[in-house]
């Protein structure tokens, strides 16, 4: 995370900026589904990546810590959702195992940083 002094904003959160790179990456993933797939599970899975950063953005935005706590722990839950349609992504040969991990890598490194953020702000 930023420093504290130098965050102004929700997008001077590196917890943020990384969910908004998830997002990208996601999308790229997602690119390749099945035609078949475009109003399913790539909708899916680009709704639940998209909605982490989004709660993070829209938990600032509250004056008291226990709701903001709220929306990072609905950015957390979007987050393990993302993590299960990868999953389920590379069971059906969607997207390789290596892009499946690298992906994972990203989502673990992320749910570290929000439930780092949720207990800094509950203590």
């Amino acid at each position: 995370m930023s420093d504290q002094s130098s965050v102004e904003s929700y997008r001077d959160l590196e917890v943020w900026q990384r969910g908004i790179v998830l997002v990208e990456r996601v999308y790229e993933a997602t690119d390749g589904f099945p035609d078949r797939e475009q109003y399913e599970l790539t909708s899916q899975l680009r709704r639940a990546a998209v909605a982490i950063p989004s709660n993070i953005a829209e938990g600032w935005g509250y004056s008291s810590r226990d709701q903001y706590v709220y929306y990072l722990e609905q950015a957390r839950s979007s987050l393990l959702e993302v993590e299960t349609q990868l999953i389920i992504a590379e069971r059906l040969s969607y997207i390789t195992e290596d892009m499946r991990n690298d992906l994972l890598r990203e989502t673990t490194t992320e749910s570290k940083m929000l439930l780092s953020l949720m207990r800094s702000l509950q203590s």
